[in-house]
């Protein structure tokens, strides 16, 4: 099976491609560095199957990051039958940077002209056949988002694989010409394999080169002593990266022609939009309110805040509907005196359907032993369904995400964050693993070997975990509306989404301790393209939710279901293992375990202050560790115990209105719970992925760190809800704190470290030019 790979510059459309060409459930989004390591898939349209590589996201072939080394290791040795050079159609010259390092390597090349679309919507032309003409390879034009000469562009790839190529440069008039053609000649005589692409490094003095061929270092020494450049010296990267632009602004370049001219000045409709959304002043303002609407699309009860109207609608049981029907409970999922969020109306659905499998199920086992009924209903079904319903919010919100993020905003939002994160010794490029912990917490540790950066890359790792997944999002609107039930406070999406806020919040504060004290470093540079913002591909969007769905069913009827039948069966059994049956659930093995863990709790409000069984959050907060959504499962397990009689489970609120009004537990200690659940240890998962990604010795130090800032922060949240006068007690060991750091820092200055002009330089100044984007 031949073998063809993938290559380009982040936001040129090669992972849709990919998607388009293998049908895989690759991510795709809006961001540099969303595909870390490669992807493989099938092509299967063809005559024969094709074996596809998605690389990663690069700008250059040096190795200033972890996708640049993946990407140049995959093309040098293991030697793809073709590279699909995929380029970015409306930034012609910046992409072609890249190609012209591709056209070194001894492999067959053939580039995919992308976004042709757009080219054609902004009344400009791409000439194809001169550019072909004046590249030497095959140029194609497609767009990968409208699924256009995806078919022309593969039968012409599997054409020019059988052909075989040497490799070119367009240095070959360069100042740089005489010292390449002399280490080629020496790599040749070596009989090193991709001498010209070698040489060519070793020029530039590439740490893999220099340590790859030490004896021909010397030559360039020797060469850069007599050398001098009147702007770059003998800085020989940054010569060769400057010619390059060089020759691409002169020979390719011309192939573009903007309408009416090249009128650098003229905004497009992206530019427009970002003069508002990236804003300095509105831009975080408005990055909220979306926030707000998302989670009121998604949580609210009250749409259209209808039951503000002067005494509401009526109910459908004021109308006279008999509410024991079938079909007036399913009508009940959509408006019952107002009218529901979308995210609502699926759930009441999902609850309907899972209240009528209980039922069923409780019929079935009515005459069965009373512990195997138990068993069944409450340590099987009453878990998984509490959890089961979280479903529909769960994707709902992770679509109104992956439209932010196909779309081209998420990018923009990492940009805006830049200016923030920047003072608190983080990137904006940190800020882009974080939101993607929003959907699971272990893709988006993996993201951050993005980063360049060791303590950076440390210090994001700690604090994805406090951007709260969608495993704690029953953990949020199951106790958030249990809160508005049992107390009458509050709005619950408006509860969920100030959670999300504090678990922000927190992130922000703990990379500020960290990049102040343990992990001092220079803030590495952020430069980003900002991709033109485009409507999401359908199939896109399908892809990441069924990923989503997946994931969840998996873990649904593995993890989670295998901790609800260890819950059920410790708070049923006693030390002598005797069956107890709900009344004497206080006896059991886990209610002891419970108690004897409890007094841990009690500065943050759910400990020893709480009433006969308060050992219930204890317990949960336990379980949550294997799986956040076990938190829930374990209310939904135990809630019926509690109540002394079946609950018939409505999204999780029911099971936990009931252990409140059991332990009689307070809301500032329900926001701990809820708090110190979103920011503790997460779940396996994410520990094992965050033990790979950090360095040696340092897992150790963030499981202390996660458990003490969940403790910390959940005793102040408790703190100042119960006495608002603790607030200014904790205002000052705040300040004695930041103090202790400042001086703590004027004692040891940290060494600032000057860099050369390289070829990263030059790259990020002809990013800068090139997308035109003024901010």
């Amino acid at each position: 099976m031949m073998n063809f790979a993938l290559a380009g510059n982040p936001n040129c459309g090669k992972t849709t491609l990919f998607n388009v060409l293998t049908g895989s459930t690759a991510y795709v989004g809006n961001w540099p560095g969303v595909t870390v390591d490669k992807l493989e898939g099938i092509y299967k349209r063809g005559e024969e199957p094709l074996k596809i590589v998605d690389l990663p996201g690069i700008y250059s072939l040096s190795p200033y990051t972890p996708e640049e080394v993946i990407a140049r290791n995959f093309i040098l040795e293991e030697r793809p039958d073709c590279v699909i050079n995929v380029v970015d159609a409306t930034n012609l010259e910046r992409n072609l940077y890249l190609t012209t390092q591709l056209m070194e390597i001894d492999v067959p090349i053939i580039i995919a002209l992308n976004m042709m679309d757009s080219v054609e919507r902004n009344g400009d032309m791409v000439d194809t056949s001169a550019l072909e003409a004046k590249i030497g390879l095959p140029v194609v034009e497609i767009s990968a988002l409208k699924n256009m000469g995806i078919t022309e562009l593969m039968d012409r790839a599997v054409s020019i694989a059988k052909e075989g190529r040497k490799g070119v440069t367009v240095l070959r008039n360069s100042p740089l010409a005489h010292l390449v053609r002399d280490v080629n000649i020496a790599l040749k005589a070596a009989k090193v394999a991709q001498p010209l692409f070698h040489a060519i490094k070793l020029a530039e003095m590439d740490e893999i080169e220099v340590a790859m061929h030490p004896e021909l270092v010397s030559m360039v020494d020797e060469f850069k002593a007599t050398f001098e450049d009147e702007t770059f010296g003998d800085d020989l990267e940054a010569v060769v990266a400057d010619a390059r632009y060089k020759y691409i602004t002169a020979n390719y370049s011309t192939a573009y022609t903007r309408k009416g001219g090249n009128e650098s000045e003229k905004l497009s409709k992206s530019d427009k939009a970002d003069k508002v959304l990236t804003h300095k002043i509105f831009g975080i303002p408005i990055f909220l309110a979306i926030l707000l609407s998302i989670f009121h699309f998604t949580f609210a009860e009250d749409l259209f805040y209808l039951s503000a109207l002067s005494g509401g609608l009526p109910a459908l049981g004021e109308l006279g509907y008999d509410m024991s029907n079938a079909g007036v409970q399913f009508l009940a999922c959509f408006y019952d005196g107002t009218i529901f969020s979308p995210g609502v109306m699926l759930q009441n659905i999902t609850v309907w359907l899972t209240d009528l499998i209980g039922m069923g199920l409780t019929a079935l086992c009515a005459s069965a032993p009373a512990w195997v009924s138990g068993f069944i209903v409450s340590g099987i079904w009453e878990g998984l369904a509490a959890v089961l319903s979280f479903i529909p919010q769960i994707l709902v919100l992770f679509l109104f995400f992956s439209i932010l993020e196909d779309s081209g905003y998420m990018a923009r939002i990492a940009f805006i964050m830049d200016r923030i994160f920047r003072r608190f010794g983080l990137s904006g490029r940190a800020f882009m693993p974080m939101i993607m912990g929003f959907g699971c917490s272990v893709p988006a540790m993996i993201n951050t070997r993005t980063l360049a950066d060791a303590q950076e890359r440390t210090s994001t790792v700690r604090v994805i975990p406090f951007f709260s997944c969608g495993a704690k999002l029953p953990i949020l609107t199951a106790i958030s509306g249990a809160i508005v039930g049992v107390f009458g406070v509050g709005n619950a999406d408006l509860i969920t989404y100030s959670m999300y806020l504090i678990g922000i919040v927190t992130a922000v504060i703990s990379v500020l301790l960290m990049r102040t004290t343990t992990m001092r470093g220079e803030v590495p540079p952020f430069i980003m393209e900002l991709p033109a913002y485009h409507a999401p591909l359908f199939q896109g969007l399908m892809i990441h939710l069924w990923d989503k769905l997946k994931h969840f069913l998996q873990k649904a009827f593995t993890v989670i279901l295998a901790s609800t039948i260890i819950v059920w069966f410790f708070s049923h059994f006693s030390w002598d293992w005797h069956y107890l049956p709900d009344q004497d659930m206080e006896h059991s093995i886990l209610a002891s375990l419970g108690m004897l863990i409890q007094p841990i709790f009690t500065p943050l409000g759910f400990g020893s202050q709480l009433a006969k069984y308060g050992w219930v959050f204890a317990v949960a907060a336990l379980t949550g560790l294997v799986a956040k959504e076990n938190v829930i499962a374990t209310f939904g397990t135990l809630a019926a115990c509690v109540a002394g009689a079946l609950i018939e489970t409505e999204e999780g609120i029911v099971e936990s209105m009931a252990i409140i009004t059991a332990t009689g537990i307070t809301v500032p200690a329900l926001i701990s719970f809820i708090a110190f659940n979103m920011v503790t240890i997460p779940c396996f998962a994410a520990c094992a992925t965050a033990r790979g990604e950090l360095p040696k010795g340092k897992f150790k130090w963030t499981i202390l760190f996660w458990v003490a800032t969940s403790y910390i922060v959940g005793t102040i949240i408790y703190l100042v809800g119960s006495w608002w006068w603790t607030v200014f007690i904790i205002a000052v060991v705040f300040a004695l704190v930041a103090a202790g750091i400042v001086i703590w820092n004027k004692k040891h200055p940290q060494i600032k470290k000057t860099a050369p002009m390289s070829e990263r330089t030059a790259l990020q100044e002809a990013a800068i030019s090139d997308s035109e984007v003024k901010k």
